[in-house]
């Protein structure tokens, strides 16, 4: 039988590959758009169903795929029961949030965008909650930051929505980078990235040194992505997103995901003072802070942003008491605040579609005019109150009841107090938004006038308050058993505590807290509106005030730094990291562990020393010279014919043919290219900047010299006896360069082909922008015509280049035949015909062989990637790692034995990417000559007979 547990990554996987649907089937219509951004969501949640019994029944399903196991890398899933919950609160609210879009989004509204959106950010919450590799889990972190930027800012027309969709991001982003270090540091201390690994070595983590640190870094991440206090304020900024995205977001999932972490985490991290004091009192102030707010903001949806962050403080405080109870009641309000949370958003929303307006001062008597939002509305908000017979109750009623027997600091009033405090405020703005939104007179001045939505609009948040008013009434049936099975996956498995989910648990603490609360909230709401004026009177900080002032000097101050550092010379650019790489490796040098040398010198034949010398000789003729760009080149060139010199001296002929054909190519390139500039360089920095560069360039040459003697002299071990031993019965190839370039290291090649093929094309794009602003009429005003010969394209020169033309091809192609066993290989091949083709260029004109062009070099690029890709893909069918090269031999009639193997592709791939990128680059350069008015040869020289003979009359030649 199947493992039930590979269906785990196909649900993580579903909404991303639902995300390409969306964008497609706008075009034949919303209905369609959003049915078929529901179908993967249906599908995900469907398989979600098929593990459920199993998890009910205590099971734990695994998968895991490998990526890097050497390292620990694997894309690894888990579902226990509080996976399973998120992962169903995730999807069955995605899926209602789909409904609800629908008919809330305007026809205006790029709809398949926002349904894009939506299921790329559904996915990134789903892999949050059953991944088990803790850096998977990060990635799938730092996805939800990013594609709930997307969603925040969906409506880029509002400043605010923009605005909102930034603070977000860096608020969150950045926690999630103090994140990572903490993960890191945990799976350090655990021996194992995986997530089962780390939750099984509790007592270890919180017994190491490194517990501090890491629990500090953890919770910067949950508590900024959780909004909790002082990062609380980018949520209610983030409302300016469509209520859809609110309703989703910051009350179901993205919120819920700091709080599913700590949870995730209780069994290893909590049990601490460090955690209790840290956690539970930042969840208090939370939740008094955002309560307190709340009540003074007449947004409509401000004011359930604000009870958002109340509820989070509420769930992190839970957590933070540390105890089996708090963290079952914790699990139990998670499914209570989802139920009551999304749905007054939603109410939110219609009240705002049909009233156009969401300042509650505007608002009032709409029970008459929408007698079902505002049932809908009142029965949520009364549970979000915390009154009887709805949900909300029931949850709040056991926080009180953990809160009454926790002690802070020694004092065992602080929190009961806090925490009654915290729910009477809550009560007072939950009676606030029915009073003043539902209740009172109709009034005639509505910016529109009021009326329910269409059923598609309400069914929704109907749906949620039916599950408010069932959990109120029979908790233990409903979701009795779902909160057993996920609180016990947050204590870490083990005897459930004692809790009794059950409106009546007779007259104790917490029923006299729950009573003042609700007797403070209606006095707090008969006085609101001289508390409103002192509340407006007050002075406060504004948080958004002091984050845009953050945000302003750390950009300030980040730019006068950049601007004092990068001035734009090079100069300063090399000495600085030239002395830096000095400074670190003097550090290394002198730290010891460099023993004496185990070689002796080897004798200096006078051919080598010759060759030094001209070497050295060149390179301070180059330094010396360098303003004359011409002799500049020409040292260059000497400079790179010694290297290749030095290659054949060393037997290392690949590099020497790689080597050589690199520098005529490059120099041919820049002896092009310096038709166009002035023969001298400008005028160079002062005398004491000179000294500088100079002494910081020999240093560095004394110790790059040094470094080689101490390695050269010393015994080491390489892996190039592994290359030696199995070039042959590895890679079918007796070249072991070859062999490590397409097979060993074929990874690294693919890489470097779509860099060079990158560089080509850039270069080309760089010369389409110069060829299309003010240097193309620079270049157009510019006369040459002193400077060029009379006889640019001399006979001799096209004779020669024409005779050379077949022979390079077939030396090229030798070449690339022969690479595999001996010295070539596509590079060299490519650089070579590269090299015939440029003669060709050179003697008779850019647009004379362009002309002749029967190939397009942007394709060659493309064709030569693909090539090497696709050759690489193929080893996937037979179940082998990307690249890995399969070779054999084969035995024609009348032909020895050959051998033959996919390698010979991957290296033709290597060919045709490098002769493209080189004839692209220069295809640039003839444009330039073209925009510069270099005549068209219709001949191969410069003139026909006629011409000539015209030209001689009149003594030009």
């Amino acid at each position: 039988m199947t493992d039930p547990g590979t269906l785990l990554p196909i649900i993580a996987l579903m909404p991303f590959l639902g995300a390409l649907v969306p964008g497609l089937m706008i075009r034949a219509g919303r209905t369609a758009c959003a049915t078929f951004t529901a179908i993967p969501t249906i599908l995900a949640l469907v398989m979600l169903g098929l593990l459920v019994p199993g998890v009910m029944q205590g099971e734990v399903y695994r998968a895991e795929i490998e990526w890097l196991p050497q390292l620990g890398l694997s894309a690894s899933f888990f579902l226990d029961g509080l996976g399973m919950l998120f992962a169903g609160m995730i999807l069955g609210m995605g899926l209602l949030i789909t409904l609800y879009a629908r008919y809330y989004l305007s026809g205006e509204d790029p709809m398949g965008q926002f349904y894009t959106y939506l299921l790329l950010f559904q996915g990134a919450m789903l892999g949050i909650v059953i991944s088990d590799n803790i850096l998977l889990l990060l990635i799938f972190w730092e996805l939800t930051s990013l594609t709930s930027f997307l969603l925040i800012g969906y409506w880029k027309h509002l400043p605010e929505g923009r605005q909102g969709a930034r603070m977000a991001l860096v608020v969150t982003g950045a926690g999630g980078l103090a994140m990572i270090g903490g993960m890191l540091i945990l799976g350090d201390i655990a021996g194992s990235y995986n997530l089962t690994d780390i939750l099984a070595e509790g007592e270890a983590i919180r017994a190491s040194d490194m517990y501090l640190p890491a629990l500090i870094l953890i919770l910067i991440g949950a508590f900024t992505k959780s909004a909790q206090f002082p990062f609380h304020f980018w949520l209610p900024h983030a409302m300016a997103a469509p209520t859809p995205v609110s309703a989703y977001l910051h009350s179901a999932t993205m919120v819920k995901a700091g709080v599913f972490l700590l949870a995730r985490m209780w069994p290893v991290l909590a049990g601490t003072d460090a955690w209790f004091y840290i956690v539970a009192t930042t969840g208090l102030i939370t939740m008094v802070l955002g309560a307190l707010i709340a009540i003074f903001k007449d947004d409509l949806k401000a004011l359930l942003a604000f009870s958002t962050v109340s509820h989070l403080g509420l769930l992190t405080m839970l957590l933070g008491f540390g105890t089996k109870f708090a963290a079952i009641v914790a699990v139990f309000h998670v499914i209570n605040h989802l139920t009551f949370k999304a749905a007054l958003f939603m109410s939110a929303g219609i009240v705002d579609h049909e009233a156009h307006t969401r300042d509650i001062k505007r608002l009032g008597g709409l029970a008459k005019l929408m007698p079902i939002t505002a049932a809908i509305g009142m029965v949520t908000a009364l549970s979000m109150a915390g009154i009887p017979l709805f949900n909300g109750f029931l949850s709040k009623e056991m926080m009180l009841d953990a809160a009454s027997d926790t002690v802070w600091a020694g004092s065992a009033w602080a929190v009961p107090v806090a925490a009654t405090l915290g729910a009477l405020l809550s009560v007072a703005y939950s009676f606030r938004f029915i009073a003043h939104v539902f209740l009172g007179p109709v009034r005639d001045d509505y910016p529109s006038k009021p009326h329910d939505p269409p059923f598609g609009m309400w069914a929704a948040p109907a749906f949620l308050a039916v599950f408010v008013v069932l959990i109120g009434v029979l908790p233990a049936v409903i979701v009795g058993p779902l909160v057993a099975v996920a609180g016990g996956a947050v204590i870490g498995g083990g005897e459930l505590p004692y809790y009794s989910l059950k409106i009546w648990h007779g007259v104790n603490a917490a029923l006299i807290m729950s009573i003042i609360a609700v007797a403070g909230g209606l006095v707090i709401l008969a006085l609101h509106r001289p508390l409103d004026r002192l509340w407006r009177a007050a002075p406060r900080p504004e948080a958004k005030a002091i984050f845009d002032a953050l945000v302003g000097g750390v950009a300030g101050l980040s730019q006068r730094f950049t601007d004092g550092l990068h001035n734009g010379a090079i100069s300063r650019y090399l000495a600085i990291f030239i002395a830096a790489t000095l400074a670190l490796g003097y550090a290394a040098w002198t730290g010891g562990g460099l023993g004496p040398p185990t070689r002796p010198m080897l004798p200096i034949p006078p051919v080598a020393a010759i060759g030094w010398l001209l070497l050295v000789a060149a390179t301070l003729l180059v330094v010396t010279m360098h303003r004359r760009r011409f002799q500049s080149l020409v040292l260059i060139g000497v400079i790179g014919l010694m290297i290749s010199v030095g290659f054949v001296y060393l037997s290392a002929p690949d590099l020497a043919l790689t080597q050589i054909s690199v520098e005529t190519v490059t120099i041919m390139l820049l002896l092009l290219a310096l038709h166009f500039m002035p023969k001298h360089t400008p005028k160079e920095s002062p005398l004491a900047l000179r000294v500088r560069d100079g002494v910081i360039a020999a240093v560095a040459g004394v110790a790059v010299t040094a470094l080689a003697m101490a390695f050269l002299r010393h015994d080491f071990s390489t892996i190039s006896d592994f290359h030696l031993a199995n070039s042959y019965t590895g890679g079918g190839g007796t070249n072991v360069v070859n062999v490590i370039l397409v097979d060993f290291r074929g990874y690294d090649t693919y890489g470097e082909i779509i860099v060079l093929g990158i560089a080509g094309l850039t270069i080309f794009a760089l010369m389409e922008g110069l060829l299309n602003g003010p240097a193309a009429r620079r270049l157009r005003n510019t006369d040459y015509s002193q400077d060029r010969s009379r006889d640019r394209h001399p006979l001799m020169m096209v004779v020669a280049t024409r005779a050379m033309m077949p022979i390079a091809v077939v030396v090229g192609v030798y070449i690339f035949l022969r690479g595999h066993n001996q010295p070539g290989g596509g590079f060299i091949a490519g650089l070579v015909i590269s090299i015939a083709l440029l003669m060709q260029y050179m003697a008779s004109g850019f647009a004379w062989a362009q002309a002749r062009q029967r190939i397009e070099f942007h394709a060659m690029i493309g064709w030569g990637v693909a090539v090497a890709g696709l050759t690489g893909a193929g080893a996937w069918l037979a179940g082998k790692p990307f690249l890995t090269s399969a070779y054999g031999y084969v035995d024609l009639p009348l032909i020895e034995e050959f051998g033959i193997g996919s390698a010979f592709l991957f290296d033709l791939g290597v060919f045709l990417t490098v002769l493209g990128a080189v004839m692209l680059a220069l295809y640039s350069l003839s444009r330039i000559a073209r925009y510069a008015g270099e005549t068209v040869n219709v001949e191969p020289m410069d003139y026909d007979p006629s011409q000539r003979v015209e030209a001689m009359r009149n003594g030009d030649i």
